[in-house]
């Protein structure tokens, strides 16, 4: 089978559409570089002049539906402008469909480097000194530290998701959406589910979350010690609760990361366990961690019913990604219930 073509954008038309927005570099060469995508979203590299920058766009032949994930992922990004919170600089936005064929924004390009790049190792100084690799695991929950922190309001958040009632809204809302993608039944996920709809966080505070936080979405300065340059890839972004993201990222983080080689796609051999992990986000945000048994439940169960949408699609497709989150998904959905039998969290 041939490869599918590299993506590519009008030149001509992006020239014109930066003069109109008065972008730096006027009248000289406009370079454009693919640098990723699938079939969300398409990343190219935009210099002109001084100016570097990162464009994101549906593929074509997106669903409609997808611009307004753009624009969604845009005003989060403008919402953080000045913020502690890492992110990318808002550049400008583009809802006109005549210029590259759907809505698009530029952002500014992040000099750093991501987990997903790096194969089975981490660049130095991280991968031989282990006590600079703690520090990625610090910064990466420091940025949830962070989200929980910002001020959504006053950025302009206000009616950005449906934080009221979010955690009475999960069962019912993602067990609607396994019932439309389940290709088996999972042992586990009826445990799950009733402990889920009989118990509560002890104290839900509304936030700023990403909605797929985790390594593979964030960036990181160049050299030690660790420092994150950007979270980025908000298209699951809202106002909802930041201890899910926190759950996101220690669902399946070993306590003991001694031989941890194979407990993640990266390796977290000699970073810090997930109880150290839990009492740093304690400490830089403020907020309580003694619920975190039923953001772990939730984050199990709900990746798990996630992922079957893709292995439902891999029975058709044959696509070898797609078929390996069959194994991951028994097991998320198993450790969801043993732990839901197992916790002594009794909140509501």
């Amino acid at each position: 089978m041939s490869e599918a073509p590299t993506p590519t954008i009008d030149s001509e038309r992006l020239g014109a559409w930066m003069d109109a927005q008065d972008l730096p570099g006027r009248g000289e060469r406009l370079e454009i570089g693919y640098i990723s995508g699938g079939s969300q979203n398409e990343i190219f590299d935009v210099r002109r002049g001084g100016l570097r920058a990162a464009l994101r766009k549906p593929p074509a032949g997106a669903a409609e539906g997808r611009n307004d994930g753009i624009l969604r992922e845009w005003r989060i990004i403008e919402a953080l402008k000045g913020s502690d919170v890492p992110h990318t600089e808002a550049i400008a936005v583009c809802t006109d469909p005549g210029v590259l064929g759907a809505t698009f924004y530029m952002m500014g390009f992040v000099d750093g480097w991501s987990p997903m790049n790096m194969g089975d190792t981490w660049p130095e100084p991280f991968q031989d000194d282990i006590e600079a690799r703690r520090g990625l695991a610090f910064q990466l929950v420091d940025g949830v530290a962070r989200m929980s922190k910002l001020d959504w309001r006053a950025r302009g958040l206000e009616g950005f998701g449906r934080p009221e009632g979010y955690h009475e809204r999960q069962v019912e809302r993602w067990m609607r959406f396994y019932d439309r993608v389940k290709t088996r039944e999972l042992e586990g996920l009826e445990v799950a589910t009733k402990w889920l709809q009989a118990h509560r966080p002890l104290d839900y505070v509304p936030g700023l979350m990403h909605g797929d936080y985790q390594f593979a979405n964030v960036m990181f300065e160049h050299g030690a010690p660790a420092r994150m340059a950007a979270i980025v890839d908000w298209e699951m972004g809202t106002i909802g609760d930041p201890k899910i993201d926190l759950a996101w990222v220690l669902q399946s983080w070993p306590e003991d990361t001694s031989a941890a080689s194979d407990a993640s796609y990266v390796d977290l051999t000699g970073m810090p366990g997930k109880t150290e992990l839990m009492e740093y986000f304690a400490r830089e945000s403020g907020r309580q961690v003694d619920d975190m048994d039923y953001y772990l439940i939730l984050a199990r169960w709900k990746l798990g019913i996630v992922l079957e949408q893709g292995y439902k699609r891999s029975q058709t497709s044959g696509d070898e990604k797609l078929v390996a989150f069959g194994p991951i998904i028994v097991d998320l959905i198993k450790r969801a219930a043993e732990l839901a039998e197992s916790t002594d969290y009794r909140g509501r």
